[in-house]
């Protein structure tokens, strides 16, 4: 038979089910994203509502205001509407790329945001990068030297910087290395202009409370990695290579590791997810202005629209992140692809 076939009937059907499937899986996921930002605008709205302190009488304390005059500045701050109608101004303002007015500072929501992004980007990204690579790395080696003294001194120290509050180990560090690095700020005022004295000096400032970030964040990459390694130590496959005549380092390398780094991909996106909102206790202990302290600082008041904002921005992170984390983890792992 030499009659030609469609171009339907060449696609395999496989194909053609897997490319559906893969355009629910992503719709799927999209729809749940979108969801999940909707309930942490809700449920920001809400939830700094139920803060105990009115703002209005944090701003006014010690301050000759007679009850006209705190009137007026209710009316100007808005929280003399009701709830519904608060909601309603905060959750349409999001969509025009208005997040409020701060109470605090007196200025645009987003621009504070804006403007404490890039210092906890740089502490917390440094501090994630670093991290990432020294938890894998010692994740790999403990695993596979299950039992060692090399696996249970540094399973040992994982487990134990893992459960260090963050706060009281930067406390612990400035306390050790007094008058060695700066106790706090992300700059000197005495510094001298240019580009080299000028990074030097940011590098001091972040010394310690990238110290303090890494000490705790590598522990779970370490750990997790030895766990998801010591699951793959027994596998057929990696028999298979070992009776091919591999070298031990070589079936680690190329068969083992990339199969057990699968379970961290997503540990390691929503740890970047966690870049933009830095970490409230580090950064406050080390007075590092970023997105952690002023959301510290906005607590104090309460500054409802700069918490609101805060919120939205680091819960958004984390749920693209947790997105892009899904969404690769299919492209990486077959078997996710034929579900």
């Amino acid at each position: 038979m030499t009659q030609a076939l469609s171009g339907a009937e060449l696609t395999d059907p496989d194909e053609r089910r897997g490319g559906r499937s893969t355009g629910r899986f992503l719709l799927s996921r999209l729809g749940g994203a979108v969801g999940s930002l909707f309930l942490v605008v809700v449920l920001g709205f809400l939830l700094f509502r139920m803060i105990p302190g009115d703002p209005v009488a944090t701003m006014t304390r010690e301050k000759p205001f007679d009850p006209a005059q705190l009137a007026r500045l209710r009316e100007r701050l808005g929280v003399d509407k009701p709830l519904y109608q608060q909601f309603l101004d905060y959750f349409f303002g999001i969509f025009r790329g208005d997040l409020g007015q701060s109470y605090a500072y007196n200025r645009p929501v987003a621009d504070l945001i804006a403007e404490r992004f890039w210092p906890t980007v740089l502490l917390v990204g440094t501090a994630t990068v670093l991290a990432i690579a020294l938890g894998l790395w010692l994740g790999v080696r403990a695993a596979w030297r299950r039992g060692s003294a090399f696996d249970r001194t540094h399973t040992g120290i994982a487990l134990t910087l893992w459960s260090v509050p963050q706060f009281w180990l930067g406390l612990l560090l400035l306390i050790v290395t007094r008058g060695l690095f700066p106790s706090g700020g992300m700059r000197s005022p005495d510094t001298p202009p240019g580009f080299l004295p000028q990074t030097l000096d940011v590098l001091r400032h972040l010394a310690l409370p990238c110290l303090t970030l890494l000490a705790v964040i590598y522990a779970q990459y370490m750990l997790v990695m030895r766990s998801s390694l010591l699951g793959e130590m027994n596998a057929d496959y990696l028999t298979t290579a070992r009776a091919k005549g591999l070298r031990d380092d070589v079936v680690r390398r190329r068969h083992a590791v990339p199969n057990a780094l699968l379970p961290t991909v997503t540990l390691i996106f929503l740890q970047f997810g966690l870049v933009v909102s830095g970490t409230v206790t580090v950064e406050a202990v080390f007075s590092w202005p970023g997105l952690g302290y002023l959301t510290y600082q906005a607590l104090r008041v309460p500054d409802l629209p700069l918490l609101q904002g805060v919120f939205v921005v680091l819960a958004g992170s984390v749920i693209v992140m947790n997105l892009v984390a899904e969404v690769l983890y299919r492209v990486l792992d077959p078997r996710v692809r034929a579900q």
